[in-house]
């Protein structure tokens, strides 16, 4: 069966999100039909390759795995270096392609190491993970962490192709799925009602990881990412609505230190933020942010975060890459399948939004 196919534009390339299950085992095919050179490197985690490392080398026989730490604590310059210095010690030239095997940190990082390696060479995602699969891989955004902030180091890079395997997603622990499904609910709220629906309709049937349920949500959340992208690559503009949800959550998860909470998880609680944020402007009526509120809960529990200060939370925020000119911005919901982007939330506003969550200090209403 052909892949679903799903042409993202950028200003240096078109390239390719094939989406299919089972996909992963014929990758040589694509990778040649989308121009890909011989001279090919995997970079992976040692976790990721014991699962699917296998595969990979059945695919692509020939092709060296390069392993590094995962995780967003290893999300590092020092991890890039790991991988320059591999590279370089195998002689990778400028005609090299690396292959970024794994989950969202792994791609960003694999993929910061081949826009930055002399000077950039062709990168190519396989993710492992529904969150991958349907945002990080896309797009072009790479990056590593600094300890002060989330994704400040970083650059615009753009694959040479993606490939989506929905089979790799079988051995996805049940709480790493979830993390993707809330970015798939982020796609819906910001860009898509109907796909919004299917979750809410069919959420029992994605838990089954039923191939044609994941296949169709996967391409579903890549074709509006590749929409957005195509008509504001470098996040100057519309792009920015894919960042719905994430101001608040790069502060929570840089606030417990990247250790309780996985990134699709802080965007789910920055979702419900920002979805109060929005009804308390009266932009979302009651009955969608209840809808909201009531899939992130179907969908399982997330880590608590009633230990926070919002002290804590609001210097986080201000210290995201998405504070301009010295004002914060958020995404809010206008409805669900539209969104307003604002500068001028103000801090109590915010208390109260936390709060809802959890995050409540002396001064914070319930």
């Amino acid at each position: 069966m052909e892949p679903t196919r799903i042409d993202v534009a950028s200003a240096t390339r078109t390239y390719p999100v094939l989406v299919a299950h089972g996909l992963a085992a014929g990758m040589d095919r694509w990778l040649s039909a989308a121009g890909i050179g011989e001279r090919r490197f995997f970079v992976s985690s040692p976790a990721v390759w014991t699962r699917h490392g296998e595969t990979m080398q059945a695919a692509l026989p020939n092709v060296p795995p390069i392993l590094v730490p995962d995780g967003e604590r290893s999300k590092t310059l020092h991890t890039v270096s790991r991988i320059y210095e591999a590279l370089i010690r195998a002689d990778a030239d400028r005609g090299s392609t690396v292959i970024a095997v794994g989950g969202g940190v792994l791609g960003d990082t694999a993929g910061f190491a081949a826009a930055t390696y002399l000077r950039g060479v062709d990168l190519v995602h396989v993710p492992t993970t529904l969150l991958a699969q349907v945002d990080s891989a896309v797009g072009g955004k790479v990056g590593v962490n600094h300890p002060l902030g989330k994704n400040l180091i970083g650059a615009f890079h753009p694959p040479a192709a993606v490939i989506a395997d929905p089979r790799l997603l079988d051995t996805l622990p049940r709480r790493e799925l979830r993390a993707g499904l809330y970015e798939v609910v982020k796609y819906g709220v910001i860009a898509d009602r109907p796909l919004f629906d299917r979750l809410v309709n069919g959420l029992p049937e994605v838990f089954a990881r039923r191939p044609e349920v994941l296949v169709d949500i996967i391409a579903a959340s890549c074709r509006i990412k590749a929409e957005v992208v195509a008509d504001d690559e470098r996040e100057g503009g519309r792009r920015r609505i894919l960042n719905f949800g994430h101001t608040a959550g790069h502060a929570l998860e840089a606030v417990t230190r990247y250790r309780r909470l996985r990134h699709g998880e802080a965007v789910a609680y920055g979702m419900l933020v920002a979805a109060r944020l929005a009804a308390d402007r009266r932009l979302l009526d009651k009955a969608d942010l209840a809808a909201l509120v009531e899939l992130i809960g179907r969908m399982g529990p997330l880590p608590s975060v009633t230990d926070l200060s919002p002290e804590d939370v609001l210097a986080a925020m201000q210290r995201d890459k998405k504070v301009i000119a010295g004002r914060l911005h958020f995404v809010l919901p206008h409805g669900i399948g539209d969104t307003v982007i604002v500068d001028d939330v103000a801090e109590k506003d915010i208390r109260r939004a936390l709060g809802s969550i959890g995050v409540r200090g002396r001064e914070s209403a319930p």
